[in-house]
């Protein structure tokens, strides 16, 4: 079964002010169509999982405790809407420490093939930002940049494409749907320096 990693923060919910953090349940706000867009993925069969970067853990703004009542919070609304997300996987550290979990490092996606057995030869990201392009790009799997959240079209000259971009989850999702996203096999042949595709 194909997976679809999710970042969160202007994939799922609106993003806060630059250099805020979605501290409470209350200041959580599901984007426009997410939850429309997360159901058909599901009942179109794909395994949905949640990759996110979430240094406010690590500054010692939210409690792990907070972001996982919030994360079971969108899990039951995304749920009760049809939808299915499979885990949330959370890299709490600061940028400075350097660890192999935080995005563009792509430790959360191999810590979901070791602990939920993702075939990653088969799975997609969707993400907002250079950063999650390059998680994707560092296995070869294709990704899908939006504009819902911190992404822009100017940012496609700094991605280490290919990847597609779409102006949020719910067009990401029709894109996916489609099959208009490139094959993980055609991902799998691409040398990692490409650099002037473009496939959107």
């Amino acid at each position: 079964m194909r997976t679809i990693f999710l970042d969160r923060d202007g994939v799922i919910n609106r993003n806060r002010a630059r250099g805020d953090y979605v501290k409470t349940w209350e200041e959580f706000e599901f984007l426009p169509g997410v939850l429309d867009a997360i159901a058909r993925l599901t009942k179109a069969g794909y395994r949905l999982l949640v990759v996110t970067n979430q240094a406010c853990i690590g500054k010692g703004i939210v409690s792990w405790t907070t972001i996982h009542e919030i994360h079971a919070r969108m899990m039951q609304l995304i749920a009760e809407s049809g939808g299915h997300i499979e885990a949330v996987l959370c890299c709490p550290h600061r940028e400075e420490v350097g660890c192999e979990c935080r995005k563009p490092a792509p430790g959360l996606l191999l810590q979901a093939h070791r602990e939920y057995q993702v075939d990653l030869g088969q799975a997609i990201l969707v993400g907002d930002s250079v950063r999650d392009v390059q998680t994707a790009t560092a296995l070869r799997i294709p990704a899908i940049m939006v504009l819902s959240g911190v992404g822009r079209v100017t940012d496609l000259g700094f991605a280490p494409l290919p990847c597609r971009m779409a102006n949020d989850l719910a067009h990401a999702a029709q894109l996916i749907l489609d099959g208009a996203v490139l094959p993980p096999e055609q991902m799998a042949a691409l040398p990692l320096s490409v650099k002037n595709e473009r496939f959107y």
